[in-house]
């Protein structure tokens, strides 16, 4: 049975913290749920794993408009959402055999099971907002079927 590690992060605004670097070591694969705010910070993840990252509300200019605003992929099995905004969720998942949905921009890390579809949030591992922790999350799949952990980050 292979096991498939995910990495799952989002609006880092243009802070890629050692820590989150340090977290996403040995993922198979990250998934950056937007507002990354630079290139160079996609640059960083992909010498980790293979990204597919969306754009977010604040990622703009020319190096922003080859990410798209939603993205749907297939991870061992697992057909996989993306999309910044879970308000700009286009599709009812489950109709589409969609099994997770990985969003952000709230900065809230969230994890919720609902009609059969996992729905996470690995809420911000940029600069802090508010008291809201730095974090990221984690999808572990095997046999087609995909759980998710969330981390908060311990940053100086």
């Amino acid at each position: 049975m292979e096991r498939i590690r995910v990495g799952l992060i989002s609006d880092t605004h243009n802070l890629l913290r050692p820590e989150a670097a340090l977290a996403l070591k040995g993922v198979s694969r990250i998934i950056h749920a937007g507002d990354i705010c630079d290139a160079h910070v996609l640059r960083e993840l992909e010498a980790i794993a293979p990204v597919t990252a969306v754009r977010g509300n604040n990622d703009r200019g020319p190096w922003a408009h080859t990410l798209h605003e939603r993205e749907r992929i297939d991870i061992g099995g697992v057909a996989i959402y993306v999309v910044h905004d879970l308000h700009d969720l286009d599709v009812v998942p489950e109709r589409e055999g969609i099994k997770v949905v990985v969003s952000g921009h709230s900065h809230r890390p969230l994890m919720k099971m609902e009609n059969g579809v996992l729905y996470i949030n690995p809420g911000s591992a940029g600069p802090r907002r508010f008291t809201l922790p730095i974090s990221i999350g984690f999808l572990e799949i095997a046999d087609g079927r995909a759980k998710g952990r969330l981390q908060t980050l311990e940053v100086g």
